[in-house]
């Protein structure tokens, strides 16, 4: 009863509000209906690659083959990968929000998100592991937002969190405005395991967790050092999937 009371004071003095804007919702941790409206996940047929949404309705004989222009072009390391939604509009904000201001809590709203887009790739207790960050970047930033996410998501599913298997031991600089040769090549052995705790990887089916996936130079990296450590399979789990229409 007094936990119950607080509890209702709290939130009258402090309602909840929208993760994005300052609109008022039923419960902390979510989205105001406009800031949902404005979020595109990614539903329908996608990708069995990548994530990237595809025209077509779901439910045909071969919707586990389909593959986007991008996935039949170039050869993938990873079995499957989804994403939860593509890259604009309030999807865009919240990835540069939880990547650069700190806001860590986003993280806490996004992961049922990524559950629901993962539930595809899902097997028993896979290892889920977040896409590292070099270390000049995160004493920088202070976080990885890649390992935020992943930790999340272990949280609210069945999985084993391995957030230090793997290592970036080469600086890459910023990819934007780069195209998808010139990402593989800077990308083409960044990534390796960890000396020691890379083993824990043999024989795993793994979950690789990123924030945001563009031309899927990062994800390849980290699934060839995943494969190099023994894991048995890997898939890819993206917050935000970069689209030709963003």
């Amino acid at each position: 009863m007094i936990g119950t009371a607080i509890q209702s004071l709290v939130e009258a003095v402090y309602p909840p509000q929208c993760a994005m804007c300052d609109a008022r919702t039923a419960v902390e941790f979510s989205l105001c209906g406009a800031c949902w409206r404005d979020t595109p996940f990614i539903e329908g047929l996608t990708c069995d690659a990548c994530g990237a949404p595809l025209p077509g309705q779901p439910g045909t004989p071969d919707e586990s083959d389909a593959l986007c222009d991008d996935c039949l072009r170039v050869a993938r390391p990873w079995r499957r990968g989804r994403a939860a939604f593509a890259y604009r509009d309030t999807g865009r904000r919240m990835v540069l929000r939880l990547k650069h201001s700190d806001r860590l809590e986003l993280a806490r709203v996004a992961a049922p998100w990524l559950l629901r887009a993962g539930r595809p790739l899902w097997p028993d207790r896979p290892a889920v592991v977040p896409v590292p960050l070099h270390w000049r970047r995160l004493a920088r930033r202070k976080y990885n937002q890649s390992a935020v996410l992943a930790q999340r998501l272990s949280e609210i599913a069945p999985a084993d969190y391995m957030p230090d298997v793997l290592l970036r031991r080469r600086f890459t600089a910023p990819l934007d405005g780069h195209d998808r040769d010139a990402r593989f090549r800077s990308l083409d052995g960044a990534i390796v395991p960890h000396a020691v705790r890379g083993g824990q990887l043999k024989d795993r089916k793994v979950i690789l967790v990123d924030d945001v996936m563009t031309s899927g130079a990062t994800f390849a990296a980290a699934t060839e050092a995943c494969l190099a450590a023994g894991a048995a399979e890997v898939c890819v789990l993206a917050l935000a999937r970069v689209t030709k229409d963003a």
